[in-house]
């Protein structure tokens, strides 16, 4: 009797201390489903970086890319780990806003909460340097009686379904389109394309040599004044590019809060906003309870944007 009841109290001792231990105790994976080296990449970087220093534990972004236009492979792992908070998804508008809309098993219903945004992303539409139109007017009136292809990263995602929204409301259509891993300089180079809807971080490079004939989101680029927003050209398709930070909807409150903490202070942190002031983007701190909102709007824009596309 004595034994059973030594054993049955060691087990609860035990039991309380792994109750106890403070999260994070293991290796912290941030997952960006994308290939590295884009916006995302760095500024997930930064915060595992400050993570780690924050909380002595290893923690390292891991880059999963592949299927631009779903089945995003580093959503689902996020969605089939634990719910723990040691696998962090780093995720584009489309993981939440289209993943649960295009068959993907493991994304739907969403099995996502967001944790916070932190990055607009300077979103362009571009062609090469001697296209025969400088704006998106020339273009549309190029495109009447000339074949125009267009790069993208993925034909349901977002960027992709703006700007063929707006060539449709322009009067005007693609004769070809086509999904790349990554869209720079040398995708125009190639003559691949003709035009590309791309991060402005990954044609920096060229800047001089590309002409930028519109950006998607409501604020013009600062790298790009001239450039003219898709909201300005078509109001009714205003929609931003952003990033953020997701967990599984399970993940216990201390993780949240222990790993919003360290990203809210990346964010606002010297470095991340330097590297906004020489990219163009926006890097900044958003609140779960406004990212929720964020995405019902749009989810509705993209509704919309399908409807004009009549699909």
């Amino acid at each position: 009797m004595f034994k059973t009841s030594m054993t049955g109290a060691a087990a609860l001792l035990l039991s309380a201390g792994v109750a106890m231990a403070e999260y994070p105790e293991k290796p912290v994976e941030f997952v960006v489903p994308w290939p590295p080296g884009d916006l995302e990449d760095v500024l997930t970087r930064m915060i595992a970086d400050d993570f780690q220093a924050a909380y002595g534990v290893p923690a390292a972004v891991v880059n999963k890319p592949g299927g631009g236009g779903g089945p995003f492979p580093g959503a689902v792992d996020v969605a089939n780990a634990p719910a723990d908070g040691y696998t962090v998804g780093s995720f584009l508008i489309a993981v939440p806003v289209v993943g649960p809309q295009i068959g993907i098993p493991a994304l739907n219903p969403d099995p996502f909460e967001p944790l916070g945004n932190f990055l607009t992303y300077p979103f362009v539409i571009a062609a090469g340097a001697n296209a025969p139109y400088d704006d998106m007017a020339g273009l549309a009136a190029h495109a009447q009686d000339n074949d125009v292809v267009l790069g993208h990263f993925g034909a349901p995602l977002v960027p992709t379904q703006v700007t063929l929204g707006l060539a449709s409301e322009m009067g005007f259509s693609f004769a070809a389109d086509a999904p790349f891993d990554a869209l720079d300089c040398n995708t125009l180079a190639s003559g691949d394309v003709d035009v590309i809807n791309t991060t402005l971080q990954l044609i920096l490079p060229c800047l001089d040599d590309v002409k930028v004939l519109a950006s998607i989101g409501s604020e013009r680029i600062p790298l790009t004044p001239n450039a003219p927003t898709v909201a300005e050209l078509a109001p009714d398709l205003d929609v931003a590019l952003w990033n953020g930070l997701f967990v599984h909807k399970d993940t216990p409150q201390e993780a949240r809060d222990k790993i919003i903490a360290v990203a809210q202070k990346t964010m606002m942190s010297e470095r991340a906003q330097k590297l906004a002031a020489e990219t163009g983007a926006a890097v900044y701190w958003q609140s779960a309870d406004e990212v929720s909102a964020q995405i019902s709007k749009d989810i509705q824009t993209l509704d919309h944007i399908g409807k004009v596309l009549g699909n």
